[in-house]
């Protein structure tokens, strides 16, 4: 897959007044580290990183342009304020591209608001799948189209879009079930039925006065 740019810049200067100084510029703090290799304190204006964020996620390969040079990397963590959500520190792990990466993914179900069987209850079991592939291999995330599903048979991790790529290792049982669809349950029908019933005798109550 093609790597999303990302703009970030080197911090010569690290402690916590570092710190503040550089949240004053509008700037995350961060670091990038290789396995087996240094760690290199950097920021990333948060314009920026909130763009390539809502494009990436934490699971998509990024192409980071530090110092002239670019970066194969991924976002490994993410550090937030407890009260406000702030975003406080990015972690980024640099890639070897010719070396396999784990890491995990989120599953997405395709066609949820146009599944056949109506009225049905969809639930969704896993969100979210562990992988391993190489960095070029690196997929947005798992998918699975559930406009067909029926009330008998659920869909299983053999049943992602994922499982069929030669090139992506999942690191889960094939049989483990994603999600399944069921009929609603009799008094969730009686609960409606009484509320509709309700609101007619209402309107009817308010059209006589």
């Amino acid at each position: 897959m093609t790597a999303i740019k990302m703009q970030i810049e080197k911090r010569n200067l690290v402690g916590k007044n570092s710190i503040k100084e550089v949240r004053k510029k509008e700037l995350i703090p961060g670091v990038l580290y290789e396995r087996g290799g240094d760690t290199v304190h950097v920021a990333v204006s948060r314009t920026e990183f909130a763009r390539v964020y809502k494009l990436a996620g934490s699971s998509s390969l990024l192409g980071l342009e530090l110092e002239g040079a670019t970066v194969p990397a991924i976002i490994k963590e993410i550090q937030r304020h407890p009260l406000k959500n702030e975003i406080l520190h990015v972690d980024f792990q640099k890639l070897n591209m010719n070396e396999k990466v784990k890491m995990t993914v989120p599953i997405s179900l395709v066609n949820r608001d146009s599944i056949k069987l109506q009225p049905s209850i969809l639930m969704q079991i896993l969100d979210q799948i562990e992988i391993e592939c190489l960095p070029s291999n690196i997929p947005n995330g798992a998918e699975i189209d559930v406009e067909n599903m029926d009330f008998s048979t659920p869909m299983f991790v053999k049943d992602l879009d994922i499982a069929k790529n030669e090139d992506i290792t999942i690191l889960r049982d094939l049989e483990d079930v994603v999600c399944t669809l069921s009929e609603p349950s009799k008094t969730v029908e009686l609960e409606e039925e009484q509320e509709e019933t309700t609101e007619v005798a209402e309107d009817t109550t308010e059209s006589e006065e």
